[in-house]
This record gives C-alpha cells, structure tokens and sequence, in this order.
C-alpha cells in the first residue's frame, strides 16, 4: 500500500500525468530566448558559469576583468548600485538650446526607462529593449554636447537628426550626482540615418567619434595624452578603439543584423555565443564598465537589449539582381563556404596568421584571441568597408589583387591592404559571377 502511495504521489510531482502536452521549444526560437531569461535574471551561479562558458581567451584584459568582478555575489560589481535615469531624448530644440547656452536642462516630463515589471512575451521584451538601445546613457559624453552646439563639427563628425528632428545615439538624462548631461547610447553606433530615415542596426559609417573626441579636448583645452590623441586622429570614419589597452587596434563599426545565427562576437571572436546570457552579460558589463564601474544596469534591461538586438532584420529595399546567381553560389561553395559556413555567413573563428590581414586587434592585451571570426554576409554589398579595420572599400576590392601592392589607394590611405587571399585567384569572370550572388544575401 505504501508503494501505490509512493507512485501516486511521484506520478504527481513529476510522473507522465505531468508531461507538458506540447515539446519544449526550440533552441534560438523566440519562445525559447524569453524562457531562458529567467535563469540569466534570478540564477547567480548561472551567470557566472554563462560567463566563465563564453570567453574565448581568460587572460586578455577584457575576459580578466570581468573575471575578477562579475557573478561574485558578495563583492566586486554586483554591489554597484543598480541605476535606471530619468532620460530625455535629444531633439531639435535640445540642440538650439546647447548652441544657446551650451549646457542642457532635464525637462520635467523625463521619466525612467522601466517600471519595474517584467515583459512576458518576446515582443515585449524587444520593445524594451528597443527603448534601452535608443536612449539608456553608456555614461555621460561633453564631447557629443560640444560637437552637437557646434552644428558644421556635429555634421562632420557624423551626428544627424531624422525628418522629424530626432538625433539618435545621444539623450539627455539625470545623472548619480543629480546634473542633467548628455550621455551617448547604443545608437550612434549601430543607427545609420539615410534619407531622414534612421536604419536600425546598421553600422553609422561616417561617424568620426575620434574626431568628435579629440576636437573637444583641442576647443575647450582638456588634457589628454600625445599617445591617445594621435590614435584618434588616425581612426576616421566609421571606426573606433575603445578597448582597455594601448594597443593600436582600431575596428570598423559593424552591423547587427543576424546576431542570433552568430557563434563567436566580435571580429577577434573574443566570446562563444552558445546561449542567450552571453550576450546579455556582454551588454551588462559594457554598460557599467563604459560608466566607469560607478553603476549598473538592471539586469531586465540588458536581457531586454539582447532581445531586442536578436529581433534586428535588415529593411527591405535590397537591389534586385538580374543576372544569373547559381555560378557565383557555386564558386561561393567552393572557396568561401569553408571559413563562412554557418548561417549567416560567419564561421569557426580562423587563426590570424592564416587570415594574414593586420593581426594587432587579433593579439591585442585587451580582447585578443589569436583568432579572426569569418565576418557575417548579411546584406555584405552594403557593408563596407571591410575586413576587420574597414581598410579596403569595396567587395570590388576585397576580391581584387591590385590591393596587395603598394600604390593600391584605399580606404586608409596609399599602401597595399594584405590577407584575406580567398578569391584572389579568381578570373574577371568568376569574380564577377561571386560578386553577383554576395550581392543576393
């Protein structure tokens, strides 16, 4: 009798009248992202693990850093106070104002980003994440407020407002000590304005935040360093060098398209992407380390962030191609599909000395590998310039070996651009055949 009892009670608590009536979902399904939230938002153990699984190299300084601050529980950054400011996004009047008076007021109806409750369906999460993408600050930028009151320097330097008189990737917000600031979010980067219109997710490829850097420190006469004002000088459009090293390692601004299909993020593939806390944990740590440690976020709003980011489709509008793409598909197959085999267009990350391009970024101090990630082809025609520090302009070029000598003229100047020789030896024919498929994804 006590054993009938025992089986009752088992079948109760876990037996097959239990059984969910449907399959649990798939891995990388949108079902399957928002269960998975709550372990990255209530597990402390998890976090850690999550983080200790995606780094590639432990001993660069950014996988130590977060090693010796992140998931500790009792000390290092889950201690800093959680902070969710009151924003307020910079439009056309904020900019008039700046130019007015050069200093910007926090108006009365700015409200925090986040209420305090949980979204429940991936659709939810996204839209707030959407919000977190356009407008929480990565710390406060007097660089971004001088150039945004100087309207020819905010122009050059790649600010710019939509139709309706918005300038994304700057807000205005309240900070820890009270003052209303400028700060810059997640989209000066990664929001491409064309046409009036603001792309989302794609790479701002005029934007010169080197430029934007140091013209603030040459006009208002802050200090900075010989070393550090020569490396902006030389980053250009479309690139930065904002890691925590003195490596000059600058990276072209990527797009965001398809990050859910990508294994390993960033060029130098500096973390494994086999779960959804990797890239929220990235988001995380980004965030307070670009606030200089002194705050973090709460945790709902960088879930709420890779969400959003894993929502991010192209727009449509690509060019229709009229010509026939099945030879160009099978030369693709046959010399490209090697290193830039998963879906997407990436791939295993590939050790730099075979990729044989400029290797700084690949054996930098701060998110050094050893290795290069096959780049994704999403919409690839339209995202030059390319390879990892954006030195050759064109697909055009990328495939063409009048790069290699030394009176070839790029993007960075005159001087061959080596490595990446996939394609090289391909006839006029076939290169122009390859070039018509990569123009398809």
């Amino acid at each position: 009798m006590k054993r009938l009892l025992l089986a009752v009670l088992l079948a109760g608590c876990g037996g097959e009248r239990s059984r969910p009536d449907t399959d649990p979902p798939a891995r990388w399904t949108d079902a399957w992202i928002v269960a998975e939230g709550a372990r990255y938002l209530d597990d402390a153990s998890f976090r850690r693990q999550a983080l200790q699984a995606s780094l590639t190299e432990p001993s660069n300084v950014y996988s130590a850093t977060r090693l010796s601050a992140y998931g500790l529980g009792a000390r290092g950054w889950d201690q800093l106070p959680q902070w969710s400011p009151r924003v307020h996004p910079v439009d056309d009047a904020v900019v008039r104002k700046l130019g007015e008076r050069g200093a910007v007021r926090l108006p009365p109806t700015a409200e925090t980003l986040w209420n305090g409750e949980r979204p429940e369906t991936f659709e939810a999460w996204a839209e707030l994440g959407r919000a977190v993408f356009y407008s929480y600050p990565l710390r406060p930028e007097p660089q971004a407020a001088h150039a945004l009151a100087h309207p020819d320097l905010a122009r050059d330097v790649g600010l710019a407002s939509t139709a309706d008189g918005q300038w994304p990737g700057v807000v205005v917000f309240e900070d820890i000590d009270g003052e209303a600031k400028v700060g810059i979010t997640c989209a000066l980067c990664h929001v491409s304005i064309e046409g009036g219109e603001a792309v989302e997710g794609r790479a701002r490829r005029n934007l010169d935040y080197g430029r934007m850097r140091l013209s603030w420190h040459q006009q208002t006469g802050a200090p900075v360093s010989a070393s550090l004002a020569e490396r902006m000088r030389h980053w250009g459009p479309g690139r930065a060098d904002i890691t925590a090293d003195d490596d000059e390692d600058p990276v072209a601004i990527v797009d965001l398209w398809g990050l859910r299909e990508l294994r390993f993020l960033t060029q130098a593939a500096t973390l494994r992407h086999d779960h959804p806390a990797a890239l929220a944990i990235r988001q995380e740590t980004q965030i307070l380390h670009a606030n200089r440690e002194r705050t973090r976020p709460p945790r709902e709003l960088a879930w709420a962030l890779a969400v959003y980011l894993y929502s991010l489709k192209p727009r449509q509008g690509r060019a229709a191609v009229s010509a026939d793409v099945e030879p160009g598909r099978a030369i693709f197959e046959a010399d490209c599909a090697k290193c830039h085999s998963q879906p997407g267009g990436s791939g295993k990350p590939v050790k730099a000395a075979r990729v044989g391009t400029d290797a700084n970024l690949a054996h930098g101090a701060a998110r050094g590998t050893g290795l290069y990630r096959p780049a994704p082809l999403v919409r690839v025609a339209e995202a030059g310039p390319y390879l990892h520090d954006g030195s050759v302009g064109t697909l055009e070029d990328l495939l063409d070996r009048r790069r290699l000598r030394d009176d070839y003229r790029g993007v960075r100047g005159e001087g061959a651009v080596p490595g990446h020789a996939y394609g090289l030896s391909l006839t006029p024919q076939q290169r122009a055949q390859l070039l018509v498929y990569l123009r398809t994804l």
